[in-house]
């Protein structure tokens, strides 16, 4: 069930409907506030428009970026993956290697 959340961002309140918890919604635009409260701080003379552009361009990036480093630790996680179902194919093998040589040893002092 969607939620409905009033929010003020950049001076404009806005009925937000979200699947999300009121809590993370409202974060989220504290935080979008906090960026374009430091834009303005930063570039006084851009409009309200290009300050809202330069915070989307920014949040892309990050965005990219974050995608990018999630593929990069998926791609890691799955060569962990096959490294650690290699290793427990070599432990099933040596594992078999010494109860073979454990009954030759075994079958030699015995005969």
């Amino acid at each position: 069930m969607a939620n409905k959340i009033r929010l003020v961002v950049g001076g404009i309140e806005y009925m937000v409907l979200s699947e999300e918890d009121e809590t993370f919604v409202r974060k989220i635009g504290d935080d979008l506030n906090k960026k374009l409260d430091d834009i303005k701080l930063a570039n006084r003379y851009l409009s309200t428009t290009m300050v809202a552009v330069m915070a989307a361009l920014d949040y892309s990036e990050q965005l990219a970026k974050c995608k990018e480093e999630c593929e990069h630790l998926r791609l890691q996680l799955k060569n962990a993956v096959e490294d650690a179902a290699c290793a427990r194919l070599n432990g099933e093998e040596a594992r078999r290697e010494i109860l073979r040589l454990s009954e030759e040893i075994k079958n030699q002092r015995l005969g």
